[in-house]
């Protein structure tokens, strides 16, 4: 990416990421982390409904079909609707190393206008960890995987503990989540940022 800031660059002494042993296997669809998320939960009629499936290494792949209330111009996506896509497939990166983390910083680089209409294929994968600083890349492609990129970015996430959105999020949403009785979806809720 061209024009990175320096806070993207992880620093000399980072380290290469490893996959965790629990992590989600190789081909599998990791699924709505929260039901209301706008970017992966079905709960959202005008969300992103974003499918990453784990690929190999620290790597995920997902597919966004824009459809027509993504728009920004006539008939093209919004960037900030195809900067969440990215958001949520960089996001996703997390559940492969089985830590909770919000985004602290995405740069997003527009390369080409992408059609309603058309499958945003991603592609995403960490790069390197600092403590508790997730380094990662991803970029969107379309007309298939192999296609022209239309979007890339690099991001910085923090690792945070599920205080992070207990102490941060509405009270309403906390407790609803937090009292479901499926305990794998209740652990789930907080594995990504929201």
């Amino acid at each position: 990416m061209s024009g990175t800031s320096a806070a993207l660059n992880p620093p000399a002494d980072a380290v290469k990421p490893v996959r965790h042993p629990d992590a989600p296997a190789p081909g599998e669809l990791l699924g709505a982390h929260y039901e209301h998320c706008f970017g992966c939960g079905g709960g959202q009629q005008h969300g992103l409904h974003l499918q990453a499936r784990a690929g190999d290494g620290v790597g995920v792949t997902a597919e966004f079909t824009v459809k027509a209330a993504h728009q920004g111009a006539p008939g093209l996506a919004h960037g900030g609707i195809l900067t969440t896509a990215l958001d949520e497939t960089l996001g996703s990166l997390n559940w492969l190393l089985r830590v909770i983390a919000v985004t602290g910083r995405l740069e997003t680089d527009f390369v080409r206008p992408v059609p309603v209409d058309t499958v945003l294929y991603l592609d995403a994968e960490i790069t390197a960890v600092h403590g508790r600083k997730i380094y990662s890349r991803a970029t969107g492609r379309i007309g298939g995987p192999d296609g022209p990129v239309a979007v890339r970015a690099e991001a910085l996430f923090i690792e945070v503990k599920v205080d992070h959105f207990i102490e941060n999020g509405r009270p309403a949403e906390i407790q609803a989540a937090m009292a479901d009785p499926d305990q794998v979806r209740r652990a789930r809720a907080f594995e990504v940022n929201p």
